[in-house]
């Protein structure tokens, strides 16, 4: 799909590292199809429902205005349940939507690394979401993309346009089936008109044997707001991500939210960037991190201020539970202009005897505190979510705090 000049600039960058995160041999993995094709969620076997819902999403689609399914490269199902919704399949979308070549690869340069690369050259699927003006609801649209295949390529291009006054909930769920797993790279480009929302949960949950490399970008034009939630309660072996955000109209703004429980011997290393262009906008970066296992997180965030009268404010927090777990905290302040408040804070530790003491005395066992501390820790990051998905996510939560 894409066009031979994209194609020429992506073959020239396969062999470019990535600026951050450790680096893979990309031919170990080859894209894999799925012989499946559904126009119901209740009939997908049941091992893919069980992958599906482990990340959140409902194969009822109650409470729902639309779904996104791909297993492997195959988008096997996308269907909107609601007027002035557009979800489809990338290679559908291209056909049918005339203005989405405007939109697409936009953001993101292909030749950006080995990864943007791949997308490129291998790119099959994918959702396109489109919300026509004045479109608003409380209601989430969901999508899952699913690994089923061992050493599978899996690389969806997604495409999110909010016209101007409107509200969108999008919550991505990506997971690998039982006994799998391969490469992720995902590109994910956001298009958030004047006066929009558009709220985006990212939650992962991956094979010890995977690697995952999303690449996101997002443009905010005047009064839009993005908000961002990306949450691994399972992580992979390496999840390399820093999306970027231009506020490039007056008064945007953005909340960028990274909630990590490292265990294993993950490589992390996730964070955001985001470039203030326009008076009035706005900006905050969270981090909530909890080291266990023997894992490696590093958590970035740059804020870049070009213009007069702008806000950010980024901040890290860690808690480390193992001897053999590690947390670092990159953040960066860049002023290109006088009459501007950039901040950051950042608090790394273990955590204090004198909570666990005090739940302690009020009859949990030390497990039990320790479990609740976290559990709260963790959830403080979650930022603006439906009720549903924010249910879920405590209960994920806790869940997965039983493998610490």
């Amino acid at each position: 799909m894409a066009t031979e000049a994209l194609k020429k600039r992506a073959e020239e960058a396969l062999s470019k590292r990535s600026a951050y995160g450790i680096d893979l041999d990309v031919s170990e993995y080859m894209p894999k199809h799925a012989n499946l094709n559904s126009r119901h969620l209740e009939i997908l076997e049941d091992e893919l429902s069980s992958s599906i819902e482990s990340v959140g999403l409902n194969v009822d689609e109650k409470n729902t205005l639309g779904s996104y399914i791909q297993i492997d490269q195959t988008a096997v199902y996308s269907q909107s349940r609601r007027r002035g919704l557009t979800i489809l399949n990338l290679k559908e979308a291209l056909k049918r939507l005339d203005f989405l070549r405007n939109f697409y690869w936009r953001l993101i340069p292909v030749d950006l690394d080995k990864f943007t690369a791949l997308a490129a050259l291998y790119e099959e699927s994918g959702y396109v979401i489109v919300v026509e003006k004045g479109f608003k609801s409380d209601k989430p649209t969901q999508a899952c993309l699913l690994i089923r295949s061992p050493r599978s390529l899996q690389t969806p291009h997604n495409i999110i346009i909010a016209e101007e006054e409107t509200n969108l909930h999008v919550i991505t769920g990506c997971t690998t089936a039982p006994e799998s797993f391969g490469l992720h790279v995902g590109i994910s480009e956001f298009y958030i008109g004047r006066n929009a929302t558009v709220t985006f949960t990212m939650i992962h949950s991956w094979s010890k044997a995977s690697h995952v490399r999303p690449r996101t970008a997002v443009l905010v034009e005047d009064g839009g707001r993005f908000i961002s939630n990306y949450v691994v309660l399972k992580p992979a072996t390496s999840i390399q991500m820093y999306p970027s955000i231009r506020l490039i109209g007056e008064n945007a703004s953005a909340i960028s939210t990274s909630v990590i429980l490292g265990s294993g011997n993950a490589s992390i290393d996730v964070g955001s960037s985001v470039s203030l262009e326009s008076e009035g906008s706005n900006c905050r970066i969270l981090s909530r991190v909890v080291g266990g296992g023997s894992s490696e997180t590093v958590a970035r965030s740059r804020i870049t201020a070009v213009i007069d009268n702008v806000r950010g404010h980024t901040e890290c927090n860690g808690i480390i539970v193992s001897d053999n777990a590690s947390i670092t905290a990159i953040p960066e302040l860049e002023a290109k202009a006088k009459n501007i408040e950039l901040t950051h804070e950042a608090a790394i530790g273990k955590i204090s005897e004198e909570e666990i003491f005090y739940l302690q005395t009020r009859g949990f066992t030390r497990e039990e505190a320790v479990s609740l501390i976290i559990g709260g820790f963790l959830e403080s990051g979650l930022s603006e979510l439906p009720a549903n998905v924010e249910k879920y996510l405590k209960s994920a939560i806790q869940w997965a705090l039983t493998s610490l």
